[in-house]
């Protein structure tokens, strides 16, 4: 399964060349993830997933630019391409436009690591936290 979420672009977003910068198409991938890690685990029971999730590792890969537009979101497929015991690795495909017909603008990849936040340090996911990302996430 894929989540999907819609974002909406800022005009702020863009550069001098008129489309989204890098350090904001990365914050509308975090956009993209936070109603998935937090809003859909808290919804499913959890309780700690929602407490703290890092970025270890992020890559983008860009295809077309993507263009800020009043009232028009891009569309983000999210799905899990690596569950481990203490990590999470999350693959992107940023369109254009809202619809899955629109082009591909951007793919990414994050690695992510669930975060004990009172003893500040990483810690491995529980079952039902795995179980949870393979349900909502995971194509396979």
């Amino acid at each position: 399964m894929t989540f999907v979420s819609r974002v909406q672009p800022r005009w702020s977003d863009m550069d001098v060349y008129g489309h989204v910068n890098h350090a904001n198409v990365v914050t509308l991938l975090e956009e993209a993830r936070v109603p998935v890690l937090f809003g859909e685990a808290e919804r499913a029971g959890l309780t700690e997933l929602p407490k703290g999730v890092v970025v270890v590792k992020l890559g983008v890969h860009y295809r077309a630019p993507i263009v800020a537009a009043p009232g028009r979101s891009v569309r983000v497929e999210i799905t899990l391409t690596e569950l481990k015991a203490s990590t999470v690795t999350l693959g992107y495909v940023v369109r254009t436009g809202p619809d899955a017909t629109d082009p591909v603008a951007v793919t990414a990849e994050t690695v992510l690591a669930p975060y004990d936040t009172a003893n500040l340090r990483p810690r491995r996911l529980s079952d039902e936290e795995s179980e949870f990302l393979k349900r909502v996430l995971a194509d396979a």
